[in-house]
């Protein structure tokens, strides 16, 4: 990690819901974000669902977010490392972002070393482990012959499709409050990760900001999400603290 500089963690904007004009303004308020930050950053990371839907067809990628590509593309030749999580929603992010921005992009959680500490980090979708309807549907999703039916469907149809899907979904589930001790991912947490020498464990999927102790050595952090919140965390090198994007 670079002497003076920082490491951020944010996702679930969904860009592109519920409409135009609301995810426009939204992603104008994330790239002055990026924007604020580019000179303090070293890496930035996106944990899941930046996009409320995406679909790479061999030729086309969805119209839109001309404003936050063209940011993360400044940031990156700038030098900043940017890392992309896929989540439920952008799990079908397949080459573009690599070959176009230079993002690396993770499919599944990872352990990484940042500074002295260790990082386990995830979207964290899946980790309900009562949600066997959720568990399912994500099998379907990452079949390799759905993938390719779906690609054969006009775009214009296709991502109409996707993004109705994606608004009902969201609407039924709304914002889920974090119960501590009852929290999926507080239970997913203490039974898979706590005492393998985590540092922190970072997730987005869930839209409300959390801070929390698992023990006195591993903190669960929630990000929280675009949509409402405007929330993200911070790594200084010691300490990880989450704040909110000002007006």
């Amino acid at each position: 990690m670079e002497p003076g500089k920082n490491i951020y963690f944010l996702s679930d904007a969904h860009l592109g819901s519920p409409d135009y004009k609301s995810s426009l303004q939204r992603e104008k308020r994330l790239v002055s974000f990026l924007k604020q930050i580019q000179s303090s950053a070293s890496d930035i990371f996106f944990l899941g669902d930046l996009f409320d839907f995406w679909f790479e067809y061999r030729r086309v990628v969805p119209r839109g977010f001309t404003r936050l590509l063209g940011t993360l593309s400044e940031l990156s030749d700038a030098g900043i490392r940017l890392h992309f999580f896929t989540g439920n929603h952008d799990i079908w992010l397949f080459d573009y972002l690599e070959n176009e921005i230079g993002m690396t992009v993770y499919r599944r959680p990872a352990r990484l070393t940042l500074g002295q500490k260790e990082f386990f980090l995830a979207h964290g979708d899946g980790f309900d482990e009562t949600d066997h309807r959720f568990k399912i549907i994500k099998k379907i999703f990452t079949c390799r012959i759905l993938q390719w039916g779906f690609s054969r469907l006009h775009p214009n149809f296709a991502i109409w499709l996707a993004h109705s899907w994606s608004n009902r979904s969201r609407e039924k589930h709304g914002e889920d409050p974090f119960r501590e001790e009852e929290e999926p991912m507080v239970k997913y947490a203490r039974k898979h990760l706590l005492n393998r020498g985590y540092d922190y464990l970072i997730f987005g999927h869930r839209h409300c900001p959390v801070n929390y102790p698992l023990d006195d050595h591993t903190r669960l952090i929630i990000l929280g999400d675009w949509l409402t919140h405007f929330s993200y965390a911070m790594f200084d090198g010691d300490t990880v603290t989450l704040g909110n994007k000002l007006q």
